[in-house]
């Protein structure tokens, strides 16, 4: 199994930049890749980047060319810089890693809110 321990949120004005982490323990040899989802009240959570095992990103449009996804695999940790935040990306965002070396289960991180304010 995989544990996850995010940090990193907070408030923020708009225009104003986040820098999310998540540092993954366990079984980190299987992960397959790495994700941040966010959900906002009364909304569903959904991807906003996700970063394979050989580096290559997926974003949502909604932050493409303000979201970096990164990760550092000595460290068994990624990344979400956050640059020219908006009001609507106020949400929680949960840190998500797909690992197993057979079947591959998703493995969650708690959460933390990012807030950002007009």
């Amino acid at each position: 199994q995989v544990r996850l321990v995010e940090s990193g949120g907070g408030l923020v004005q708009a225009g104003g930049s986040l820098r999310l982490s998540c540092a993954a323990a366990g079984s980190t040899f299987s992960i397959v890749d790495m994700a941040w989802y966010r959900q906002a009240p009364g909304k569903q959570r959904d991807l906003v980047a996700r970063i394979s095992s050989t580096g290559s990103t997926n974003y949502a449009d909604s932050v493409k060319g303000r979201f970096t996804i990164s990760r550092d695999n000595a460290k068994n940790t990624v990344y979400l810089q956050m640059n020219s935040l908006k009001p609507e990306d106020t949400a929680v965002y949960y840190c998500n890693v797909r690992a197993g070396l057979g079947l591959v289960r998703n493995y969650w991180g708690q959460g933390t809110q990012v807030t950002v304010s007009s």
